[in-house]
């Protein structure tokens, strides 16, 4: 059995992310996000590069600032956790947090948790699809396939978003940190490739982006 999320109401949800913004404003010189569009009456996943401890501080930044921004109406945020780390952080229960365990037949329960979420208009998901740790600059995003196994139990309607998020110093002490959106689509055209393909696409031209720096004084 898997362990399921009990999380604050959504203005709580709301007003610790108002807090988590004005921390990360505090301790990273600038964050930019270029957007992603986003569908009306969807339910949401959200997936972006995995390279360390911040990011999902990140996710919860860019959900905040740019989806919500474009759609208000949202009604719950929710992530999947390692069933360890859960049962060491209960806590993880109240941000949303509900379990898996990799290897094990509780994984089918855990996938069609998140599928039951995302029937529901108005709901977002946090995933990292490359599940390990890798450098932001890695030349290679490797989709797994748990993505394709959530979305084809999903029967609403549900947009799938990508950021490719980079890190760099340039000319301050603290770190600068910019999001690169991409709409990626909805399950009802899923096709794993083609999400792979435009991931890495996207990311590569990303990375690009980021080797030319003009210090505007």
């Amino acid at each position: 059995m898997i362990i399921k999320p009990k999380p604050f109401s959504p203005k709580m949800i709301l007003f610790l992310g108002r807090i988590l913004t004005w921390f990360m404003g505090w301790k990273f010189n600038k964050l930019k996000i270029h957007d992603a569009e986003v569908l009306k009456d969807h339910s949401y996943v959200y997936m972006c590069n995995h390279f360390g401890f911040w990011d999902g501080f990140f996710a919860c930044y860019f959900c905040l600032k740019s989806i919500y921004k474009q759609e208000p109406n949202l009604k719950g945020f929710y992530m999947m956790s390692l069933e360890a780390q859960m049962k060491k952080n209960m806590w993880l229960r109240r941000i949303g947090c509900f379990s898996i365990a990799p290897g094990t037949k509780s994984v089918s329960e855990s996938l069609d948790y998140a599928a039951e979420i995302l029937n529901e208009p108005g709901h977002l998901f946090v995933l990292f699809p490359q599940g390990d740790l890798e450098s932001c600059h890695v030349d290679y995003i490797n989709v797994k396939p748990g993505i394709a196994e959530i979305l084809k139990r999903v029967k609403g309607s549900c947009q799938l978003i990508w950021s490719s998020n980079m890190i760099e110093y340039f000319e301050s002490l603290k770190p600068s940190v910019t999001f690169h959106g991409l709409n990626c689509g909805t399950n009802h055209d899923f096709n794993l490739e083609k999400l792979t393909k435009d991931i890495n696409e996207h990311h590569k031209a990303s990375i690009k982006k980021q080797f030319r720096f003009k210090n505007r004084v």
